[in-house]
């Protein structure tokens, strides 16, 4: 039998656990406490830093803390989301790792008493042109996303990829889910004295055992980490929602909690200690597949199972429904109130331990100090050259065929995100996803009396921009994700991100979560939009050392009602209009790093009032029903997103780049600055009057640059006297290099 192993626990650590029992623990005690005391599942490192982080807001319910956060959308309507990921398992095994990233946050979801509705998904891997091995890793990690999500009937709306260099070897899976629950359905977590502990779904095995640990230290790539990756299976996984789901409704359940992360040990020691009971186990019950130690059975983390407690007077009712779906089930226990968990094995006690005592790691004091690659980027930023005006189209065409910002149809079309019905703009179609979500119904779109709300979601990032300058670069990530939700037409109500970083131990990757953390609670206060839940991820690194930093932020946006949802195209004749003002800031630019190979410190940087001005006025104008189409400006600056709103269209235009509101010196600087707050949206000429008023009430930049034409086959860019020329055909084949690189079926 594997040994039990204590690699996450320091010298330091260990002697703290003696002085809290007051004596030497043995070794059940020792797994328990070394999976719970994991970076992966305490969060020891980052617990001070997140409490900065704004989390109450006029939707929000349930904040922080729980499995997932919890917004009220009116009408006894609740909305769960939450965000996962699974990166050092996907990077042994891409298939399986990333099939149990989505089963594992849609647990999360499920233990609110939610039914999960949607997922979304933002990836990370190395240069797929020249790397087989990235090519290998991002074809079974979406294979194994699409075939799970597809599996049990909850579609995938949304996402993003982004592919560099830092990523060689590795790869970030990260998966979002939100749920729905009628208000008076919600399942908190609550418990009483002789209360029984149910564990339901799969047999217990040893695969997973050290899975927390496992993600809790740097990524070596070696044969003997696939013991830590668990194995999916998504048919349980359909089985357990229906059966949770079933006893959520009949109310016989009083509390769900996933068994993810450090499997038993971090399940009980959390679900005791947020009750402030504690609990008598017997691990004898538990259904398993082969003969195993405490230990082991205490730490797997063997996949699809739930864990539940049950009145003893709702334990036939509970058996019931588990029977029906042929789920298997033990009842483990009871709740105490003596705050200990006390765990039996072979007739004999093998742990007795306060539940406090394991669930709360001690905080780790690190230091943060500035990398001196930052200061290095300033001193030695120089310009390219400037490119000639004849190069200038197929610098634009390279960018079209830049994977990070290339069409990810070859992903999405792999998903199905149809199913469930309630998906009203669909992968591909727009900035944003959008749903649709029946009032008063958790199990079906249709609503008695024909109401519904719509919320949009949407996920970004960008590595590069957080490199060179982590606290700008992470606040416009936010600003991102905000912007791409109001493209639809939606107020950004929520978010919850996920902080993925190398080893917190590294003094320099420490000061850079740090920066991270604090543009995103500076971006959230200032626009008022709460964290409601998240993930921290350190050790995600290599031998060849970490990945740049990658925050994400998931945004979760509100729609007044169906008929304010954008989901059009740019029409023959409409006008081209930017909102917004480019600026000279070109670091961590995809023209600079992905055709000059240049690092630059000028990362773009949000300017929060003008982002909120500017983010309101297309609000505003989308919901006069003034607009044809809305489209951010972010990846490439706005020769590519002019090109996209072109292709996504299907019809040529005329841009006069003189008209663009700028600062900039240079036309490459005009054409592919990433600054943020930009929009471009097309409008009919007869409405150009009505939004200039509109826009009148909003200190923003704006100006007509264009028109759309469906005479032409290509798109005309014209500046001081000179033209730039793309065709349609060549724009459209650029833009679909991912597919080419992948073998188009995948």
């Amino acid at each position: 039998m594997p040994k039990v192993s204590t690699m996450s626990l320091t010298d330091e650590e260990i002697r703290y656990l003696r002085d809290a029992i007051a004596r030497e623990p043995n070794s059940v005690e020792l797994s328990m406490v070394s999976a719970e005391w994991s970076e992966h599942c305490s969060y020891k490192s980052s617990k001070p830093y997140l409490k900065i982080f704004s989390t109450e807001g006029r939707y929000v319910l349930v904040g922080p803390g729980y499995d997932a956060g919890v917004l009220d959308i009116g009408d006894g309507m609740l909305l769960t989301v939450h965000i996962e990921s699974h990166n050092h398992p996907s990077a042994v095994e891409p298939y399986g790792g990333a099939a149990t990233g989505i089963g594992g946050v849609i647990r999360d979801i499920l233990s609110m008493g939610s039914r999960p509705i949607a997922l979304l998904n933002a990836l990370r891997f190395g240069d797929i042109r020249h790397d087989n091995h990235a090519r290998w890793l991002f074809k079974n990690v979406v294979r194994g996303i699409a075939d799970y999500g597809n599996c049990i009937g909850v579609p995938t709306v949304a996402g993003e990829v982004e592919f560099d260099d830092s990523f060689t070897n590795y790869c970030l899976v990260d998966v979002a889910c939100i749920g729905i629950a009628r208000r008076d359905r919600l399942v908190m977590l609550k418990g009483d004295a002789d209360d029984l502990i149910v564990v339901a779904g799969n047999r217990t095995g040893r695969d997973g055992i050290h899975g927390a640990s496992f993600a809790s230290r740097a990524f070596e790539g070696e044969e003997e980490d696939r013991s830590a990756v668990q194995i999916p299976d998504p048919f349980m996984g359909k089985l357990l929602i229906d059966a949770t789901m079933e006893c959520v409704e009949k109310g016989c359940v009083k509390a769900i909690k996933d068994l993810g992360g450090g499997g038993l040990a971090c399940c009980l020691s959390e679900t005791a200690d947020r009750l402030g009971k504690g609990m008598l186990v017997m691990l004898d019950a538990l259904h398993v597949r082969e003969s195993m130690s405490a230990e082991e059975m205490m730490i797997s983390e063997s996949q699809e199972r739930m864990l539940y407690i049950v009145e003893p007077s709702r334990l036939e009712e509970f058996k019931a429904i588990m029977d029906k779906y042929e789920i298997p089930y033990s009842v483990l226990g009871r709740l105490t109130d003596d705050g200990y968990l006390s765990i039996y094995h072979d007739g004999k006690q093998v742990a007795r331990i306060k539940a406090s005592i394991v669930a709360n790691a001690p905080i780790a004091r690190r230091n943060a100090v500035k990398p001196p690659y930052i200061e290095e980027i300033a001193a030695n930023s120089r310009k390219p050259e400037m490119p000639e005006y004849e190069d200038v189209a197929e610098i634009i065409l390279e960018l079209l065929a830049d994977p990070s910002i290339a069409s990810k149809e070859w992903v999405y079309r792999q998903y199905d995100h149809e199913v469930g019905l309630r998906t009203v703009v669909k992968p591909g179609y727009a900035d944003a996803s959008v749903l649709r979500i029946g009032l008063r119904h958790d199990r079906d779109d249709e609503d008695a009396d024909g109401k519904y709300r719509y919320i949009a979601v949407k996920v970004d990032g960008n590595s590069k921009h957080c490199y060179i300058d982590p606290y700008n670069g992470s606040m416009g990530c936010f600003s991102e994700a905000c912007r791409n939700v109001a493209c639809v037409g939606a107020e950004p109500i929520a978010m919850v991100d996920h902080l993925q970083f190398g080893s917190p131990e590294d003094e320099h990757v420490f000061w850079t979560f740090i920066e991270s953390v604090r543009g995103l609670a500076d971006y959230g206060r200032y626009m008022k939009i709460p964290c409601v839940g998240g993930k921290v991820s350190f050790y995600n690194e290599t031998r060849q050392g970490a990945i740049k930093p990658t925050p994400l932020v998931c945004v979760v946006g509100l729609v007044g009602d169906g008929s304010m949802v954008m989901k059009g195209h740019a029409g023959d004749g409409d006008m081209l209009m930017i909102i917004g003002l480019t600026k000279d800031e070109m670091g961590g630019s995809e023209y600079y790093e992905y055709i000059h190979s240049t690092l630059s410190a000028d990362v773009p940087k949000v300017d929060l009032e003008y982002d909120k001005h500017a983010r309101d006025a297309v609000l505003a104008l989308v919901r006069s029903g003034l607009l044809t189409s809305v489209h951010d400006c972010s990846k490439g600056g706005l020769a590519v997103a002019i090109a996209e709103m072109c292709i996504a269209s299907g019809i040529g235009a005329r841009v006069e780049l003189s008209n663009v509101p700028h600062t900039c010196t240079r036309l490459d600087d005009l054409l592919f600055s990433e600054s943020h707050s930009r929009f471009l949206v097309s409008l009919r000429r007869d409405y150009l009057d009505a939004v200039n008023r509109v826009l009148a009430d909003y200190p923003v930049h704006k100006a007509v640059i264009g028109a759309f034409n469906s005479d032409s086959d290509s798109l005309l860019l014209e500046y001081k006297g000179s033209s730039i020329s793309i065709s349609m055909d060549s724009m459209l084949d650029a833009y679909s290099s991912i597919a080419r690189l992948m073998g188009h079926g995948g």
